[in-house]
């Protein structure tokens, strides 16, 4: 009887490559062999800047982009990767197919590459879905049709026709601003439109697939999956690296770990911690008025500055800055670690989904400064729903000023039922993935079904 074989698939950023590699990890921890396929340009960055465990064979196929373009740009991203990763990718799995032992035997597609779902159907591969976001930004992306037939998005680009229009898709579902869907948060309306007509394409490719999982948990959006209401949708989450023995970091940029060590000399819950993820971008002025912000508070922080935060290639801090704090700065670091150190106390974020279920799962209260997209809902979650973080609210200008960033740190510390709240979230969590917890079962459903007929 030979061993299952997967071929997992994520979209090429890095908020989709880490939780498919700890699917992947979680995998090969039940007797799968693993090939990860990531993009030529990704897996460089990823060898480069980490080791990668022996239980996964990483390989890489192009991305139809030239070395030179900017993959930041999101609509030209997708576009090329609907135009010429297909051919490129049944290309390797015809190959593999060809081998005598160890061929593929079921396909995992990221929700935001689901066209390659069809290339599974036609290699005679079984495939599930992977949703790396909430289920709730799944469930608005899967609802353009009904978006369409209440006339709230335009038939054609997805636009909206009331700008600002809030909609609710079933009572308990948090509400969802129509300027914040995915494919209208970008510079102008052709990138809108082709990344709209990406959603759309990717829609019609899910239904090849026999599941969709998610990296999430059924008592954190129970409201959404009662409405979803299907057994194909199977919440496995939160999908964590202390769940496997088996994986390495697995981040485009180097983890500085001196933090970890700096973390050991502060007093339990003391520290902010702050960190925009991989994409997020502030401009110059709110970059100096979070900086100062900080050191408003006089409490110890620890600052993730990634080297393009700005959009700079150099980012200033105010003068004397350095000096004059009581924190920590580094280039990229090893999260879930820092989330997990009792000295933490508080996350300032962009809220996107990695770091919202990371921070979750460790029982830490949030301060949210959502960027764009799916970001917004899940700011809704953290401070409607669950009640364990405060909303970072702009002045008149846009800007998120110091006092604003010290009087929502001082009413966050001062709060003792937000981290009780915090902590009992983590519970719910932990339990779902504990044996004959939710995800848990969950998962070997999952597991048992890709395992049938090998």
């Amino acid at each position: 009887m030979r061993r299952p074989h997967a071929l997992l698939l994520p979209f090429p950023a890095q908020g989709h490559v880490l939780p498919l590699m700890e699917l992947a990890c979680l995998m090969a921890s039940q007797g799968f062999i693993i090939t990860f396929i990531n993009t030529n340009f990704n897996h460089a960055r990823l060898l480069s800047s980490t080791t990668t465990p022996s239980s996964i064979n990483f390989i890489s196929i192009p991305d139809g982009m030239q070395p030179e373009d900017d993959r930041n740009d999101i609509a030209k991203l997708c576009h090329a990767l609907m135009t010429f990763m297909p051919l490129h990718l049944r290309q390797l799995i015809n190959i593999m197919n060809i081998q005598e032992s160890d061929k593929p035997t079921c396909f995992i597609a990221d929700e935001g590459m689901a066209w390659a779902l069809d290339v599974a159907k036609k290699t005679g591969l079984r495939s599930t879905a992977f949703s790396p976001a909430s289920a709730n930004t799944f469930t608005n992306m899967r609802s353009v049709p009904y978006l369409i037939e209440h006339g709230i998005i335009n038939e054609q680009d997805g636009s909206a026709e009331k700008p600002g229009q809030v909609f609710i898709l079933s009572p308990g579902i948090p509400p969802m601003n129509v300027d914040n869907l995915s494919w209208n948060c970008f510079l102008n309306s052709e990138s809108n439109k082709i990344i709209f007509q990406y959603v759309v394409n990717n829609n019609k490719a899910l239904k090849h697939a026999e599941f969709v999982i998610f990296n999430s948990f059924y008592e954190a959006e129970k409201a959404v999956f009662d409405y979803l209401n299907s057994w194909k949708m199977l919440p496995i989450g939160p999908l964590l690296s202390k769940h496997s023995s088996i994986c390495l970091s697995r981040c485009f940029w180097a983890e500085d770990k001196t933090c970890k060590s700096w973390l050991d000399e502060q007093s339990d819950n003391s520290v902010i911690y702050v960190a925009f993820g991989s994409l997020a971008i502030i401009d110059e002025r709110q970059f100096q008025e979070l900086a100062l912000g900080l050191e408003l508070t006089g409490r110890p922080f620890l600052w993730v500055i990634r080297p393009d935060l700005t959009g700079k290639t150099t980012t200033r801090l105010p003068e004397g800055f350095s000096d004059r704090i009581r924190g920590k700065i580094v280039e990229w670091s090893p999260q879930q670690e820092v989330l997990a150190h009792p000295a933490l106390a508080c996350f300032i974020t962009h809220c996107g989904w990695n770091s919202t279920m990371e921070g979750v799962s460790n029982g830490v209260p949030f301060l949210c400064w959502p960027y764009f997209a799916d970001q917004h809902l899940n700011q809704s979650y953290i401070c409607d729903v669950w009640k364990t973080g405060l909303k970072m609210m702009p002045d008149e200008n846009g800007l998120i000023t110091k006092e604003e960033i010290r009087g929502k740190v001082e009413e966050l510390f001062g709060d003792e039922g937000m981290k009780k709240r915090a902590l009992a979230l983590k519970e719910m969590a932990m339990k779902s993935v504990d044996k004959g917890g939710s995800s848990f079962e969950n998962f070997i459903t999952f597991i048992k079904v890709m395992k049938d007929d090998v």
